[in-house]
């Protein structure tokens, strides 16, 4: 446990900012299982596609997984709904 001050806010942000972190990439995961699973049953797939490739995209802005992998998944699915 820190002793200096700034220390102990620092480890106090930084929970917040995991906390929000997890739920960001758990959404984007939970979103692309949804699209997934819409285009396997073809009901609703591209509203499914489309709020998953926006989940990326914000979650690829905000530096919470890399750009690559972003346009890596975005790829996939787009290529499995045609």
């Amino acid at each position: 446990m820190p002793n200096i001050k700034s220390a102990k806010k620092r480890v106090k942000t930084d929970a917040k900012k995991r906390e929000m972190n997890r739920t960001a990439i758990s959404s984007m995961r939970t979103a692309i299982k949804k699209a997934k699973i819409a285009i396997k049953n073809n009901e609703g797939k591209d509203e499914a596609v489309n709020n998953a490739i926006k989940l990326i995209d914000k979650n690829a802005s905000n530096g919470l997984i890399h750009a690559n992998k972003a346009a890596r998944e975005k790829s996939r699915l787009m290529k499995a709904n045609k």
